[in-house]
């Protein structure tokens, strides 16, 4: 890994890819296709780029019953607890409608109501994320969301994968349709005779997912356009260089953009990490798309103090941040931008993607200095409420009906002159 003195021009070299003008037209065409010959057009896209003819393609229930053959019950066993944490995680982020009275009988509030429909995207191909379900459906399910639509790119053999149906039926999913890509955006922001359309869409994908969420992006609402993974830990020279070494590699080997930094003020630190990172890769299964992570986009930060790191950190504002320092509590309170915060040794960063039970879809690409993790309330949405009573605007019409006429709207001051014409 590059060791870089000091923090001069400290970054984390992110490749976010915008698409090209050639594949932005291509989504374009499917959108439009897809809208307009529905599920033909879905059946067509479907052959040509996933290589499999479905006259139907969405999943059965004897489909997902054989899921549960292939994959052992201890698996299983182990998905559920992940699930009840992820729940009962997101249930504590679950907020309540709320209303203030006043002695002149003004009644002021916020109604909470859950989303009617939500389309979930979960990545296909030579991967299986049944993670990814997850964190994508129970937030839904807990915020109160009524329908729930999976689609997932199918393999060669025209089905999806067991891990994938079985974390779906865990989480409550009652709606899969095997089709991926921007035809299966277009599908669920559109719809098709047999697919509905939704509210939202959420979930990860490639370049012509991203594009296409994007495109549909004001019909429907979409969670996040995610760029490659991140890590950046915070050390300081008293930690455990293997350990370091092995949170950086769980990052890189998502795939080649993928970004790991490591901020110490110890070269010793330093040095130590950069072989244990290099020694390790030797026995990765996917250690040449890790290699490639580590060489363009991993770094070495080392700074003069720990407070210095603590801006660089800021600076980044990754999508995971790791603080191994001797009070990372204290640290965290110094922290201002990062997707998520993992304290201590033992709170190594696959504890959040799969198990611990917040939510592993984060903010990347410096955007958690503003936005924040798939949570509960991206499944609600929020009306005002306003109750006057007689006495509340005939203390207060003169003042709005001022207002205004300052900005020219005469028709709103006589509407509320109205109630008071004799």
């Amino acid at each position: 890994m590059k060791i870089i003195q000091g923090n001069q021009g400290a970054s984390i070299k992110r490749s976010v890819d915008s698409g090209t003008e050639e594949q932005r037209k291509i989504v374009q065409q499917i959108i439009k296709t897809v809208r307009k010959n529905g599920d033909s057009a879905v059946r067509e896209y479907t052959e040509k780029f996933d290589g499999v003819f479905l006259e139907s393609n969405k999943v059965s229930i004897l489909e997902i019953e054989e899921a549960f053959e292939v994959i052992d019950s201890e698996m299983v066993a182990i998905m559920k607890e992940a699930a009840e944490n992820i729940r009962a995680f997101h249930e504590n982020q679950k907020q309540s409608s709320w209303f203030t009275t006043e002695e002149n009988g003004t009644i002021l509030g916020q109604k909470l109501t859950p989303l009617d429909s939500v389309g979930v995207y979960v990545p296909g191909g030579t991967a299986a994320y049944p993670s990814s379900v997850l964190m994508n459906v129970l937030p839904a399910k807990v915020a109160g969301v009524k329908r729930i639509t999976m689609v997932s790119p199918p393999g060669k053999d025209g089905k999806l994968s067991p891990s994938v149906l079985v974390a779906a039926k865990i989480a409550g999913v009652e709606e899969i349709y095997k089709v991926g890509g921007a035809q299966a955006v277009a599908s669920l922001a559109y719809g098709t005779e047999t697919m509905s359309p939704v509210d939202k869409i959420t979930g990860p994908g490639n370049i012509f997912v991203a594009l296409a969420k994007r495109e549909v992006f004001g019909d429907v609402d979409i969670d996040m356009i995610a760029g490659p993974s991140e890590i950046v830990i915070l050390a300081d020279g008293e930690q455990h260089p293997n350990e370091i070494a092995a949170d950086l590699l769980s990052q890189a080997e998502h795939d080649m953009y993928a970004s790991s930094v490591l901020v110490t003020p110890s070269s010793i630190l330093a040095e130590k990490v950069a072989a244990e990172v290099e020694e390790q890769l030797s026995s990765l299964p996917r250690e040449e798309i890790a290699r490639q992570s580590i060489n363009d986009f991993g770094a070495i930060y080392v700074v003069d103090t720990l407070e210095e790191g603590i801006e660089v950190v800021n600076q980044l504002a990754p999508e995971h941040l790791e603080i191994l320092t001797e009070n990372p509590f204290e640290t965290m309170g110094k922290i201002r931008h990062a997707g998520a915060i993992f304290l201590g040794r033992y709170s190594s960063e696959p504890v959040g993607d799969y198990f611990a039970g917040p939510n592993h879809v984060l903010p990347t690409n410096g955007t958690a200095r503003f936005s924040s993790p798939l949570n509960v309330d991206e499944f609600m949405k929020k009306t005002s409420v306003i109750s006057y009573s007689e006495t509340s605007l005939k203390n207060n019409y003169k003042k709005i009906a001022k207002l205004a006429r300052l900005e020219g709207l005469e028709a709103h001051a006589r509407a509320v002159e109205a109630r008071f014409k004799k």
